[in-house]
């Protein structure tokens, strides 16, 4: 049975293509390798215990997603694991929804995809002087400095993001504080941007418009499907779009939030914006957007934005 079980390290070194697979998990790396094994023909099903994936994006574009995703999957939503047992060679999953009935799924392989924890904690380091913090994270200041004199951390181990981009980030600010002990340089963690490399693509940077909300800020929406500029035109594209938020007196970028082809691509610009304080309206009309590229669903999100004045 064990064989069968799979994390995000083992499920791409399977000997042979599973006909099936169950993923549990509504997140990024779920979606991820969701798209992945749909594509190559595994049919796919994916049990979720939220009633939406993605939840650390916008809701618009969460929602988006899960319904777009639910068109390649076979998709449950509202399931809480309960069980996994043997099945003549294959794997049962049993799960019960949010009224207790039971239901259960069988497949020729399972990938749990329910998220990380750090393992700091099992590192001894209480004999290095090296602390870590309730969720056994190293602890580290804006310099990447750890609680230890000539100890330094980054990426997983200290980070809550767990992100590639981050950790890359986080080695030059290491690198350079090593050699230039008397001019050290902080991390920069303002605008972190996360992509989902996925069927569709999502990425997003910034607040969200629940997060704005709970923090009672005043902000206005931008928004801009794919199909309304003359690329996503010739794709025939309908489900895809980008979406801004902005503060309505400054025109200060609060967040971005793209669902659809090179998403990833798309919002960099929006991170450079952010990272340098460039406005909405400068960034849409300080520079030329090549037309007809698929960037022009960009620019045409921030002239959306309703400003004051």
């Amino acid at each position: 049975l064990a064989d069968r079980i799979h994390t995000s390290d083992t499920i791409m070194r399977l000997p042979a293509l599973p006909k099936s697979l169950i993923i549990v998990g509504g997140g990024l790396v779920a979606a991820e390798f969701a798209h992945i094994f749909a594509a190559f023909g595994t049919q796919v099903t994916l049990l979720h215990r939220g009633s939406r994936l993605l939840r650390f994006a916008d809701e618009a574009i969460s929602e988006r997603f899960t319904d777009l995703i639910s068109r390649r999957v076979v998709l449950r939503l509202g399931q809480h694991l309960a069980s996994v047992a043997d099945a003549a060679g294959r794997i049962e999953v049993g799960t019960t929804d949010d009224d207790g009935i039971e239901y259960f799924f069988e497949a020729d392989q399972l990938l749990v995809a329910t998220g990380r924890i750090p393992n700091g904690d099992t590192l001894s380091l209480d004999a290095t002087g090296v602390a870590t913090d309730d969720a056994g994270r190293v602890v580290v200041d804006e310099y990447q400095r750890t609680t230890a004199d000539g100890i330094w951390a980054l990426g997983d181990v200290s980070s809550p993001w767990q992100l590639k981009h981050v950790s890359n980030h986080e080695a030059r600010v290491v690198r350079h504080n090593l050699l230039h002990p008397d001019d050290l340089v902080a991390s920069d963690h303002r605008f972190i941007p996360q992509a989902v490399f996925s069927g569709p693509q999502v990425a997003c940077v910034g607040l969200t418009e629940a997060e704005c909300r709970a923090r009672g800020l005043r902000y206005a929406v931008g928004v801009r499907d794919y199909g309304g500029v003359a690329f996503g035109w010739a794709m025939e594209d309908t489900d895809h779009f980008a979406k801004v938020i902005a503060d309505p007196a400054t025109g200060a970028l609060l967040g971005a939030h793209i669902i659809g082809p090179d998403a990833p691509n798309l919002i960099q610009p929006l991170v450079q914006a952010m990272s340098f304080g460039q406005d909405a309206r400068t960034i849409a009309r300080g520079q030329y957007w090549i037309h007809p590229a698929l960037a022009e669903v960009v620019e045409n999100a921030l002239l959306a934005v309703e400003l004051d004045g």
